[in-house]
C-alpha cells in the first residue's frame, strides 16, 4: 500500500509539471509557426552583409585615401652586413615583422629570446639612379633616423618620384635663388598646359582633317568620281591645312624652347648629383615643412589630380579621367540602348502574347540568359557585332578606310550594345513583375471609357509601371558598371590615345576604343611591373569605381522616387 501511495504522488507531480509547461511548450509552437525565428534569421544575415560591405568599403578608403596624403619623408643611416653604411632617404610604405630563422642565411646575430625581427619597406623612388624605386630594411641595422626638414620630393612625368636634396636652380643657364622654383614650376605648367592644347586640339584637329581629306579623294577613287576639279580642290585645301600646320608648328616648337631652358640640380641619398629638366616635373614640395592644413591642401590637390589626368608611367602614376570617361560613357549608351528594348519586351509578353506554349518558352528563355556567364556575352559580341555587323558596316560605308577597319573593331558602341544585352533579361522580368502588379480594373475602365489599347498603355500603364522600370534601370546599371571580362573582347584598352568625344565632326566617336576603371584595375593590380608602387592606386581606383556605381544608382534611384510619388494618386 506505501509503494502505491508513493507511486501515486510521482504520477500527480509529474502530471502537475506537465500542466505548467504546457504553455511554455505552446508559446514555442506559436512563436516558431508565427516565423518569427526566420525573420530574426533573415535580418541577422542582412546586418551581417551590410557590417561586411561597409568593412569592405572602409578598408579600400583607408587605402585608397592614404596614397594620397602626403608621407613623412625620412633618413635612415643603416649598417649593412659587412660593415660598412650607407644612407637611406624615402617614406615608410609598410612595416612587417618575420621570424627569426627567415634571416638565417644573413647571418646576422641575435639574441635567444628574440623570435621576431621588423623590417620597414621604403620608398626611395629615383628610378633612374636604381632598378627598383622600394627596397626592405631591415630595423636592427638601422643606426640612425631623422626627418630632415630641406628634404625635398620631386613628382615627375617619368621616373616616378626623387627624394633628396636640391642644390641649385638653373634658369637660362644662370643660377636663381631657390624661392624662384614655386614661380618657375607654374610658368612650366602654363607651358606644358599650352603645348597640350596644341597637340590634342589645334594640331589634332589639322592631322583629323588632313586624314578624311586623304579619305575622300580615295572614296572617290574607287567609286571612279574623282575628277580634275575635284582633285584641285581636295588638293586647295589640304595646301591650305599644311599651312596652317607649319605656323602651329613653329608656335609648338617655340614653346618647348621656352620650357626645356629650366632646370634643378639636386642631390640624391648617395650623394650623386643629378639634373632635371622642369619640363620633367609636376610639383615640388618639402613634405616635412607641412603643417596639418597644408597637408590636407595637398591631399585635396592630389585627388583633383587623381580624378583629372592621364596615366602615366604604365598606369601606375598619374590619373584615371580616361578611365572615368570610358565607363560613365559606356554606362549612359548601354542604358540608352537596353531600356526601350527591355521595356518593349516585357510589355509584349504580358499584354500581347497569349498563353500558350510559345510564350512560356520565351520566358524561360529570358530567365536562362540572366544565368549565362558574362565572358561568353563577349565572344558573342566580338564575334556577331565587330566581326560580322562591324565588317559589315565598314564594306558598305567605309570602303575607303580598308584593309583598316572603322566598325570592324571592338569598340565603345559595340561594348556597350553587349552589355545591354547583358542586362537586358534584368530589365524585362522587373518590367513584367511591375506590370503584372497593375489591377486589370484600370485596363477595363480605361478601354470603357473610350480608349485604345496603345492609349491605355502609355496613358495609364506605363506611368503606374515606371518605379519597377526604373529598378531594372537600376539593377542593369550596377552589373554592367562593374563587369569586365567581355569588355576586354570588345573593345577595352590598356591605354586609349584620344577620348571618344572630342572636336573633331560627329564629335562622339562611336567606333573608337576605350579605357574602363574595373579593367584598368585588373591591369595595375595584375599586370603592373611596379607591383608594390602599384597596390595603393588599386585601391583608390576601386573606391573611384565603386563611388561612380553608387552616384549612378542614386540618380536612379531619385528618379524612381519622384516617379512613384508622382503617379501614386493614379495607382489608387
Amino acid at each position: 500500500m506505501k509503494n502505491i501511495s508513493e507511486i501515486t504522488k510521482i504520477t500527480t507531480v509529474t502530471s502537475q509539471h506537465k500542466e505548467q509547461n504546457a504553455p511554455m511548450n505552446n508559446s514555442y509552437k506559436t512563436w516558431f509557426k508565427s516565423g518569427s525565428p526566420w525573420v530574426w534569421l533573415s535580418a541577422s544575415g542582412v546586418s551581417l552583409s551590410l557590417i561586411s560591405v561597409l568593412g569592405l568599403l572602409l578598408l579600400i578608403a583607408s587605402k585608397g585615401l592614404s596614397y594620397f596624403w602626403p608621407a613623412t619623408i625620412y633618413q635612415f643611416e643603416v649598417n649593412d652586413l659587412q660593415g660598412s653604411s650607407y644612407t637611406v632617404i624615402g617614406e615608410i610604405y609598410e612595416r612587417e615583422s618575420i621570424p627569426v630563422s627567415q634571416l638565417a642565411h644573413t647571418k646576422m646575430v641575435f639574441s635567444p629570446e628574440t623570435e621576431t625581427v621588423e623590417r620597414i619597406l621604403i620608398k626611395t623612388g629615383n628610378r633612374e639612379l636604381v632598378s627598383l624605386d622600394f627596397r626592405w630594411i631591415l630595423v636592427p641595422q638601422i643606426t640612425k633616423t631623422t626627418e630632415p626638414k630641406n628634404v625635398v620630393v620631386i613628382e615627375r612625368r617619368t621616373n616616378g618620384n626623387f627624394y633628396g636634396f636640391i642644390d641649385k636652380i638653373i634658369l637660362d643657364g644662370k643660377e636663381v635663388k631657390k624661392q624662384q622654383l614655386t614661380q618657375l614650376i607654374e610658368r612650366v605648367d602654363n607651358f606644358q598646359q599650352q603645348i597640350e592644347d596644341l597637340q590634342k586640339s589645334d594640331i589634332g584637329s589639322i592631322n583629323y582633317q588632313l586624314e578624311r581629306l586623304r579619305l575622300k579623294e580615295k572614296k572617290y577613287k574607287i567609286n571612279n568620281q574623282l575628277t580634275s576639279d575635284l582633285k584641285q580642290e581636295i588638293d586647295i585645301q589640304v595646301l591650305a591645312l599644311q599651312n596652317q600646320y607649319k605656323v602651329l608648328e613653329k608656335k609648338l616648337m617655340n614653346l618647348r624652347q621656352q620650357v626645356v631652358r629650366d632646370q634643378i640640380v639636386v642631390r640624391a641619398m648617395d650623394g650623386k648629383t643629378l639634373t632635371i629638366n622642369l619640363e620633367n616635373v609636376l610639383s615640388v614640395s618639402y613634405a616635412n615643412q607641412l603643417n596639418l592644413v597644408e597637408k590636407a591642401e595637398v591631399f585635396l590637390q592630389k585627388i583633383g589630380h587623381f580624378v583629372s589626368d592621364d596615366p602615366r608611367e604604365a598606369n601606375t602614376e598619374g590619373g584615371v579621367f580616361p578611365a572615368i570617361f570610358g565607363t560613365v560613357l559606356m554606362v549612359l549608351l548601354m542604358t540608352v540602348i537596353v531600356s526601350p528594348f527591355g521595356v518593349i519586351a516585357a510589355i509584349y509578353l504580358h499584354e500581347y502574347a497569349g498563353k500558350n506554349g510559345f510564350t512560356k518558352i520565351l520566358r524561360i528563355a529570358v530567365i536562362n540568359l540572366a544565368g549565362v556567364p558574362s565572358i561568353v556575352y563577349g565572344i558573342f559580341g566580338l564575334g556577331f557585332f565587330v566581326y560580322v555587323l562591324g565588317g559589315s558596316i565598314d564594306a558598305l560605308f567605309f570602303p575607303e578606310n580598308l584593309p583598316s577597319p572603322t566598325f570592324g573593331t571592338p569598340g565603345v558602341l559595340w561594348s556597350a550594345i553587349t552589355l545591354a544585352i547583358l542586362t537586358l533579361p534584368v530589365v524585362i522580368v522587373s518590367t513584367e513583375e511591375g506590370l503584372a502588379r497593375i489591377p486589370s480594373s484600370m485596363r477595363h475602365g480605361s478601354l470603357a471609357l473610350g480608349a485604345t489599347k496603345v492609349e491605355t498603355l502609355w496613358r495609364i500603364i506605363l506611368p503606374i509601371a515606371s518605379p519597377a522600370i526604373m529598378t531594372g534601370i537600376i539593377l542593369a546599371i550596377a552589373r554592367a558598371a562593374g563587369e569586365v571580362a567581355p569588355l576586354m573582347l570588345v573593345g577595352v584598352v590598356k591605354m586609349a590615345p584620344t577620348l571618344p568625344l572630342d572636336g573633331n565632326f560627329p564629335f562622339l566617336h562611336l567606333e573608337r576604343k576605350f579605357m574602363h576603371l574595373g579593367f584598368h584595375i585588373y591591369d595595375v593590380g595584375f599586370q603592373s611591373p611596379n607591383v608594390e608602387a602599384a597596390r595603393p592606386l588599386v585601391y583608390a581606383t576601386a573606391l573611384l569605381l565603386v563611388t561612380i556605381i553608387v552616384a549612378l544608382n542614386m540618380t536612379a534611384v531619385s528618379i524612381r522616387n519622384k516617379l512613384r510619388e508622382k503617379y501614386r494618386a493614379l495607382e489608387h
